[in-house]
């Protein structure tokens, strides 16, 4: 009897022990400040996304008023596109920060620099003010955007991921991307109120400042949250068990390329499919289809609310049937519905119109529900921020700002309106392959490199009960600690130049001349 009480009362793995004591039993209050606090850091981000795209043209004006039409339209978008540019720098220079000083410390830095950044650009005098000054210092406030934004949405994966139970992970990081549709749609609504209200003289006078504004209490109100909350269990256990010793920039992409690489696919998809549906759908139906304006943007707005529900409703089924199988399902209904939904959406009547944009729409919430507690669950805890934020915002640049780019392009090339279906079928194939093949099925469990987390004592039984054979990811950590061992041995004994590298204290390396003695 002694003995199967012991059993339940800790586990054996891998020479550790797991106790009841180890496991974290989550308060669901403070997991509910943390969504809301890592959810308007999100919303801020896709705030100042919104009404940059809305204002596209009278920016351009205002900042680059020697050029005109098409021309003027081109330098607005790039200065927004600029920000892209440098998001892997903040998110490499963030996400090393993050793992190191803490998650909550570096949510706060990015919110700020988000938040008066976007500020700035409403004090900004225009072109006509201080001549060619004006976009320079419009061009300085996009990269500190990017900069900060590069480590803010996969700190607040990480942070969300590991604050949350294990068996709610997905319906609570799913607030996240409620807070990217929210962001956009008070954006862009803004900016179209303003615009109905004050007229497009006066907007272009000195209205389009005003949501650029509304970014300072939005900032506020964010830090105040933020201030709030406490440091992740996942990462202050890992504090407790581990030294100080930093891990470097080039020690995570030797040592960590598979989770690098599977992340940078599932960004892929994730953003191709992202930025090709809603974000390039106005201008699809503007310019390609010739439908008006205000037509796609009204479409686009209206999707966006109803996906809000939606969102969460995947995250929880992600948590009740598996991450993996919801995510499948989306990227086959997108293989099977792309070409049907894009026929719709060419069909001439605003019905159809919206329908065949639904449809995409609401297959794209599979994703938007599931990847922000998958992504996390990729890495493990010392690696998990600085991993996220490489593997993410180079997927970002690389194939989310580019994609309504390399739509348009071919487009114009080919004549066919339907390559926007052509390159989500692309995406999605390439998805169901990596999701099928290389990602494994994570829902339930604890994060890698993490003990179990739940919502209630009384699930503390369960949890030993089922890792009574380890944990699912001990095995794993075993494998990747013996083949960096290995490589750590290699590199120490061999030396091209004649010297025998000695092992030093704490694995540092020494070096000793190798001389036979006269």
């Amino acid at each position: 009897m002694r003995n199967r009480n012991d059993k339940r009362k800790r586990k054996k793995i891998a020479g550790q022990v797991l106790n009841e004591e180890d496991i974290t039993v989550v308060d669901t209050d403070v997991v509910k400040r943390s969504v809301v606090a890592t959810g308007i850091g999100n919303a801020m981000e896709w705030f100042d996304f919104g009404i940059y795209a809305y204002l596209a043209t009278t920016i351009g004006a205002v900042f680059f008023p020697d050029f005109s039409g098409p021309t003027q339209l081109v330098f607005s978008f790039a200065t927004f596109a600029v920000a892209f540019l440098v998001r892997p720098l903040g998110g490499i220079f963030f996400g090393m920060l993050g793992d190191k000083l803490g998650r909550k410390r570096i949510l706060a830095i990015t919110l700020i620099m988000m938040a008066l950044a976007t500020l700035s650009i409403g004090f900004i005098p225009g072109y006509g003010s201080i001549g060619i000054m004006a976009p320079i210092l419009l061009l300085v406030a996009r990269l500190v955007q990017g900069f900060s934004t590069g480590g803010e949405y996969s700190g607040a994966m990480t942070f969300l991921a590991e604050s949350s139970p294990d068996k709610r992970r997905s319906f609570l990081t799913s607030g996240l991307e409620v807070g990217t549709l929210c962001g956009y749609i008070f954006g862009s609504g803004t900016v179209t109120l303003l615009t109905y209200i004050l007229g497009q003289d006066t907007m272009l006078a000195w209205g389009w400042r005003i949501p650029f504004f509304i970014a300072a209490p939005i900032g506020l109100i964010g830090l105040y949250f933020r201030t709030k909350l406490e440091e992740t269990p996942a990462f202050k256990k890992k504090m407790d068990a581990e030294s100080s010793n930093h891990i470097s920039m080039k020690d995570i992409i030797v040592n960590h390329k598979a989770p690098l690489l599977k992340g940078l696919i599932i960004v892929f998809f994730y953003n191709v499919i992202y930025y090709t549906v809603l974000t390039y759908m106005p201008s699809h139906l503007n310019s390609v289809l010739g439908y008006s304006q205000t037509t796609g943007l009204l479409i686009i707005l209206v999707v966006m609310c109803i996906q809000l529900p939606i969102v969460l409703l995947m995250g929880f089924l992600g948590d009740r049937f598996g991450k993996n199988r919801i995510i499948l399902g989306g990227l086959i209904g997108m293989l099977l519905l792309a070409i049907p939904s894009y026929m719709l959406i060419g069909s001439g009547t605003t019905v159809w119109i919206f329908t065949g944009i639904m449809i995409l729409a609401l297959l794209f919430t599979t994703f938007q529900g599931t990847l922000p507690s998958l992504l996390p669950s990729l890495f493990f805890t010392e690696v998990r921020y600085s991993g996220l934020s490489i593997t993410y915002n180079i997927s970002v640049s690389l194939f989310g700002g580019t994609a309504p780019l390399l739509v348009s392009w071919l487009i114009s090339w080919t004549g066919s309106q339907f390559i926007p279906a052509y390159y989500i079928m692309f995406a999605s194939l390439v998805g169901v392959v990596v999701m099928t093949v290389f990602v494994k099925e994570t829902s339930g469990k604890p994060l890698r490199g993490s003990p179990p987390a739940v919502a209630d004592k009384s699930e503390i039984p369960d949890v030993l009960e089922e890792n009574d054979d380890g944990l699912w990811w001990n095995e794993e950590k075993g494998k990747f600690n013996m083949e960096v061992a290995t490589k750590d041995e290699l590199y120490m004994d061999m030396d091209d130049d004649g010297l025998t590298i000695d092992h030093g204290d704490n694995g540092k390396r020494t070096d000793t001349e190798n001389n036979d003695e006269p």
